[in-house]
């Protein structure tokens, strides 16, 4: 799984709207898609804060392992 699918599982998992997580992110939601849709790589700032905001591994989200966090 890529991690542009991740993320948006997460958001959707979460019950989510793109245009909460580009809230959070302090992004316009036009840009989120664009990380959703693989049209712009997101910054390494956005994954640090998606991490902690979902409570996930950087691993998770980049789709290096299946694991969500390290404590599993």
């Amino acid at each position: 799984m890529t991690y542009q699918e991740r993320i948006r599982a997460l958001r959707e998992d979460n019950e989510l709207l793109q245009k909460d997580v580009a809230r959070i992110l302090g992004i316009a939601q036009t840009t989120y898609s664009q990380y959703e849709l693989s049209k712009r790589a997101m910054p390494i700032d956005y994954l640090i804060t998606l991490c902690k905001f979902y409570n996930v591994s950087p691993e998770y989200i980049l789709g290096l392992s299946d694991v969500k966090n390290q404590n599993q």
